[in-house]
């Protein structure tokens, strides 16, 4: 109904027409209803018709928005969306008006309640937002719009404003469609021993709203044979060689979990000598001039290793002792872990010295070539005597 017919409305009241109260007490009196009623042709009389009319008038003259705000609205499909840290989100919806308005402006904003002479601010301007935020709706019923590179700060409720060519028509959804940033967490069970059967699971902390397949890694390499829908990696019977740092991750998307070490212990009598002896180098493995290479030896051992001893390939002598040794020269070294049921060597790694390498080359040089630089140094100071 537009505004020139609810004056025709207003018009039509009858000069001594009663007071909005007075119409409201009216037509809940069911005394005076009765009284008032014309049995002979079924239909109230003037004065309740008087009464009816003037209280719609008085209605739709105090409220000009009562009666279309069937006629404007904001649906939000789906109503809430979890998404994953980094990625990229699609916010649905569809707006209605009445018919004779035309759209000048929408947005998008995080806020729905605002001062009286204000206007909701505009996602699009906002700096946090406006390189991210893309709007994939119309001016027409369209509102959908897109949010790349979402954070766990973008967590909130989002609403859809628009305005249209008439004074003061404008309107927000207020109920608003809500937004949930997770990132992924590996959980596993702290005591694992050789021959159990392993349950890890990439955790988020809400559901995600996209069907996602799940992603694991093992020492930042990829799992390929596990490309579950679920979110649990399970691993049958494990052995030593499934310890490692587990992280898992959804396809098609760049975030990855933090890792997570999953330490498998073997089975022990506790009467066994070491086991799984291995040296760790720090840093490269080459020597630097005037520096030297750490060696450490590590082992499982129940009881824990007591000491341990450093060979050089081909040497039957040991060169170091110690968990850790410094290696001054090039060469292949193996470490041998003892407790008091025995003993087991590891395998040998190379540290090479380049410069110390070089640095012999030179000398070597020097001392090859050394008497022939003399005699030319001597062959031509005599000639130089002869010819003063």
């Amino acid at each position: 109904m537009n505004r020139e017919q609810r004056v025709s409305v207003k018009q039509e009241h009858p000069k001594n027409s009663p007071t909005i109260a007075e119409a409201v007490r009216g037509l809940h009196n069911s005394e005076t209803n009765h009284r008032r009623y014309d049995a002979g042709q079924g239909l109230c009389s003037p004065y309740n018709a008087a009464v009816t009319s003037f209280l719609v008038g008085a209605l739709l003259h105090a409220s000009p928005d009562w009666v279309s705000s069937a006629d404007w609205g904001v649906s939000y499909n789906p109503t809430h969306i979890c998404a994953l840290n980094d990625s990229t989100v699609i916010m649905r919806c569809t707006y209605t008006y009445p018919t004779g308005h035309q759209i000048k402006k929408v947005f998008w904003t995080k806020t729905k309640d605002k001062e009286k002479h204000e206007e909701f601010p505009d996602l699009s301007e906002d700096p946090e937002y406006s390189q991210r935020l893309q709007y994939l709706g119309d001016k027409q019923q369209d509102c959908t719009v897109r949010l790349s590179h979402v954070t766990l700060k973008d967590s909130h409720m989002y609403y859809f404003r628009f305005i249209t060519d008439k004074v003061d028509k404008k309107w927000i959804g207020k109920s608003g469609m809500s937004l949930t940033v997770t990132d992924l967490q590996v959980e596993s069970p702290d005591n694992v021993t050789e021959g159990d059967s392993v349950s890890l699971t990439c955790k988020s902390s809400c559901t995600l709203t996209d069907r996602a397949t799940f992603i694991w890694n093992r020492n930042s390499q990829p799992l390929t044979e596990r490309r579950d829908r679920n979110n649990e990696l399970l691993l049958q019977s494990v052995r030593r060689e499934d310890s490692g740092r587990y992280s898992c991750a959804v396809d098609g998307h760049t975030h990855v979990s933090p890792d997570v070490h999953l330490n498998v212990h073997w089975l022990s009598s506790f009467h066994d000598p070491p086991r799984n002896v291995s040296v760790l180098i720090n840093g490269s493995g080459e020597i630097v001039e005037g520096d030297s290479v750490t060696l450490k030896c590590i082992s499982d051992s129940n009881p824990s290793a007591l000491n341990f001893s450093w060979f050089k390939e081909n040497e039957s002598s040991a060169v170091g002792s110690g968990q850790s040794f410094s290696a001054l020269q090039s060469g292949r070294f193996y470490c041998q872990a003892h407790n008091q049921h025995g003993s087991q060597r590891s395998d040998a790694v190379t540290v090479t010295g380049e410069a110390f390498i070089n640095t012999l080359l030179y000398l070597h040089i020097i001392h090859q070539f050394g008497e022939l630089f003399m005699m030319i140094f001597l062959f031509q100071f005599i000639t130089l005597l002869v010819g003063m």
